[in-house]
């Protein structure tokens, strides 16, 4: 098992940042729900490769994204369904629709597939900026392991209403994906990729580390036990977010 270390920043910085990244990385190098291990760590590769893709760059300062052609940078194996719809994700995500998901499903990719891609990419464009803002290396990636994916579809996630995605029922008591929120007290962000619910899981770790535990996201005034105040966490929060495009 590779462990995640920041031995090389030369301040202060809290020790779990790198337990919950060692916490995924252990995840990334174990068989997922819908891809394998190696699956999984191409996916990560992948999501790194898309900042320097050339064609990407073109898409994104197209007026339609999707009138260019051409091939994605791409080291990996992965097929490239699969790299494109990563790319997308990664470079031009305030320009998906629902008929580009739709497209990629008919292409063949699953909705199952689409959700682990959401939450690898989402997992490492988080773990990877907090290199980049600390001015350090981007940690090496895990080797993979052996298994395949375990295929489980929660009996629950039928519903997509405000999703593209069947979702978890939001009254989760009882069923084995009651540790994802509070029965009947989330929000549909969290519930949109709750079709894989060990992406849920990773969301929620990553969270109480680089921002707050979700429960305490809807109460404003919490003391977030951080050197920025709430406030301060919100300001530079929605200032990224903008910057970003960010569909929230």
């Amino acid at each position: 098992m590779q462990n995640v270390n920041y031995d090389d920043v030369t301040y202060r910085l809290r020790s779990n940042f790198a337990e919950s990244h060692t916490r995924y990385w252990h995840r990334l190098q174990s068989p997922g729900t819908w891809f394998n291990s190696a699956e999984r760590i191409a996916i990560a590769q992948a999501s790194r490769e898309a900042q320097d893709c050339t064609l990407c760059q073109q898409s994104k300062a197209a007026l339609s994204p999707r009138s260019l052609t051409g091939k994605h940078l791409n080291t990996t194996t992965l097929p490239p369904l699969v790299v494109s719809t990563i790319h997308a994700i990664v470079t031009d995500a305030s320009r998906l629709t629902q008929s580009w998901y739709e497209n990629q499903l008919q292409a063949g990719l699953s909705e199952g597939q689409y959700i682990e891609i959401v939450g690898t990419v989402v997992s490492m464009v988080s773990i990877d900026s907090f290199a980049d803002a600390l001015g350090i290396a981007l940690r090496p990636l895990p080797a993979p392991e052996e298994g395949q994916p375990s295929h489980y579809h929660p009996a629950t996630a039928t519903i997509t209403e405000n999703a593209w995605v069947p979702m978890v029922d939001i009254d989760n008591e009882g069923t084995p994906e009651a540790d994802l929120w509070v029965s009947g007290k989330t929000g549909n962000v969290v519930r949109a990729m709750s079709l894989v619910p060990d992406e849920v899981r990773t969301l929620k770790d990553l969270s109480d580390v680089h921002y707050l535990e979700m429960p305490k996201v809807k109460q404003p005034g919490v003391d977030a036990g951080r050197a920025l105040n709430r406030s301060q966490m919100e300001l530079v929060a929605g200032r990224v977010s903008a910057l970003n495009a960010c569909y929230y």
